[in-house]
């Protein structure tokens, strides 16, 4: 008898527990069934008119996050930036390649703590497989703690980390060196629950409790694109779940500059950035958030709210 009632006290309070769970709206002091979301430009420091464009419609248009590649060439300016507007919603796009033909970057460690991260010509690998293939995560941690360190120096307050290529989400080790570092500095990490099929894991096994995991996650694909980009966007926004949605685009100008950058590439290339700028700065974008109730927040309200 005295055992079937501490089965049924133990029921009862993983009963209540669940109960009381709140949801991330409601963690952040929002109605429970919110419509939650972040419209983040990734890649700022790749280029000037990376940066530019991305600047442009963090001030005047829909977006309100983006992320930074420190090992990227026009990382200064944008580090710039940041440090002259701290209320920004900056985060870090850990970098662990370089994919363009004719425009190269390495990683911040030096090479000769890093070997297992560059090629013959010591720049970062051009593809994810080849990461895959070739680093060890030990060297992929250091290589994440260094570009967040750098980013300090530097004046920028991380308000998140998240992944170039979605790099340290398609192995394992990776992963976990990835949320190590983010817990070591405060910071919370982007993971979508879509990686879980990919790596054959539970994501609570690995994220403590209170970290967020993002359940929605909304990005245009090459198909989509060369179809019909403004339908693509205007169903998503009108299609929006209830609670934390991390929207990713990429935003430049059609210019010279971000032509001869990404040479070579339609897919991701200088013109689709200036169409993902086009459209998250008109007012029909500005009018589907408030027709359809949503509610933007930022990775500095979660970080701030949740993780400090």
């Amino acid at each position: 008898m005295k055992k079937i009632m501490l089965l049924a006290t133990a029921a009862l309070q993983l009963t209540i527990a669940c109960a009381q769970e709140k949801t991330i709206a409601e963690r952040l002091g929002y109605p429970k069934n919110t419509k939650l979301l972040i419209l983040h430009a990734d890649d700022l420091g790749v280029s000037h008119s990376e940066n530019e464009a991305s600047i442009n419609i963090m001030e005047k248009g829909c977006v309100n996050s983006a992320s930074i590649m420190v090992p990227c060439p026009w990382f200064t300016e944008i580090a710039a930036y940041a440090r002259e507007h701290p209320g920004k919603d900056f985060g870090l796009h850990i970098t662990l390649t370089s994919e363009w033909t004719n425009y190269k970057w390495g990683p911040v460690t030096s090479s000769q703590v890093v070997p297992t991260l560059i090629n013959k010509q010591g720049y970062l690998y051009a593809s994810v497989d080849s990461v895959l293939q070739f680093a060890s995560a030990a060297q992929v941690e250091v290589e994440i703690r260094n570009q967040v360190k750098r980013a300090i120096q530097f004046g920028i307050d991380p308000t998140h980390l998240d992944t170039h290529m979605g790099t340290v989400a398609r192995k394992l080790d990776f992963l976990k060196a990835y949320i190590k570092v983010g817990r070591e500095f405060k910071i919370p990490v982007f993971v979508p629950r879509q990686i879980e099929s990919g790596l054959n894991i539970r994501l609570d096994t690995l994220m403590s409790k209170g970290e967020v995991v993002v359940e929605s996650l909304v990005t245009i694909l090459p198909q989509q694109m060369q179809s019909n980009a403004v339908d693509f966007y205007t169903n998503a926004l009108r299609n929006l779940p209830s609670g934390l949605t991390y929207f990713i685009i990429h935003t430049a100008y059609d210019t010279e500059e971000m032509k001869a950058v990404t040479k070579g590439f339609v897919d991701w290339g200088s013109a689709w950035r200036q169409t993902d700028y086009n459209f998250f700065s008109s007012p029909q974008c500005a009018k589907l958030l408030k027709e359809n109730n949503i509610q933007l927040v930022t990775w500095r309200e979660i970080r701030d709210k949740l993780y400090r």
